[in-house]
């Protein structure tokens, strides 16, 4: 007999120093965003800090991936090696053609984690007519986040529609991660999206973090955690990939 399904991962985004490696791990999280290639992100890392916050995801156990507006494959892959990072989330609207150039040139163990952008009240998604295209260059997960009505992406705190959400799912054959606005409250507002068989997680920058210092809080992770009823880290190798097998990329 088949045991239960894995239960979804929490990725918090944005770590910036080692104490959010540290909250991060000890609030329960299993992966945590780094940003570079960001233009004017507020979390933006140069490459020798992203890669020491990397090794030290690593150590506590923790799945480091990579943020990134970046469309060069050759530069994203450069550094992706250099860090040991074992995602690589493409932020932006990177082409197809520059995801299959990037899994190519990528260690057969570094995930691509591609970001569809959904626009506000019933806007859709720009990437939509692409999802096909993106799955056969070699995307592993998709993360289906939140845009603004004036054209701002990646850790906006806008909220999804479920119903936004939902309709993008019949054209996805791999696995997605949930991100926008998500709090320890308002997880019954996805519960069709948390049931949908490729549901693999939630990705959260704002409501992981403490209101009085901006920085990552082990209150609010562990309450994400428990909300959302991930499972907690266990060891550095259990993370390296998903918890639930993904099939190879076609």
């Amino acid at each position: 007999m088949s045991g239960p399904p894995p239960r979804p991962l929490l990725k918090v985004c944005g770590a910036t120093a080692p104490g959010d490696i540290e909250a991060a791990a000890t609030g329960g999280a299993h992966c945590v965003g780094l940003w570079h290639g960001v233009p004017g992100g507020p979390r933006e890392l140069d490459p020798d800090t992203l890669t020491a916050l990397a090794s030290a995801a690593r150590s506590a156990g923790l799945l480091a991936a990579l943020v990134t507006f970046l469309a060069d494959a050759r530069a994203t892959t450069e550094l992706a090696r250099r860090t040991g990072v074992g995602w690589i989330q493409l932020h932006a609207y990177q082409s197809p053609a520059a995801v299959r150039a990037l899994r190519e040139a990528l260690l057969p163990d570094v995930r691509i984690v591609k970001v569809l952008h959904v626009a506000p009240g019933g806007g859709g998604c720009v990437e939509r007519p692409l999802i096909g295209a993106y799955e056969r260059a070699g995307t592993d997960l998709f993360l289906i986040d939140a845009a603004t009505d004036d054209g701002r992406i990646g850790s906006t705190g806008h909220a999804l529609d479920p119903g936004d959400v939902l309709a993008l799912l019949p054209r996805m054959t791999r696995p997605f991660l949930l991100a926008g606005g998500l709090e320890p409250t308002n997880r019954p507002r996805y519960a069709d999206v948390t049931r949908a068989p490729g549901f693999h997680g939630i990705d959260v920058d704002t409501a992981a973090r403490s209101p009085l210092t901006g920085r990552f809080g082990v209150p609010e992770i562990t309450a994400l955690t428990r909300a959302w009823r991930t499972a907690p880290a266990t060891g550095p190798a259990r993370f390296r990939h998903p918890p639930a097998p993904l099939e190879p990329s076609r």
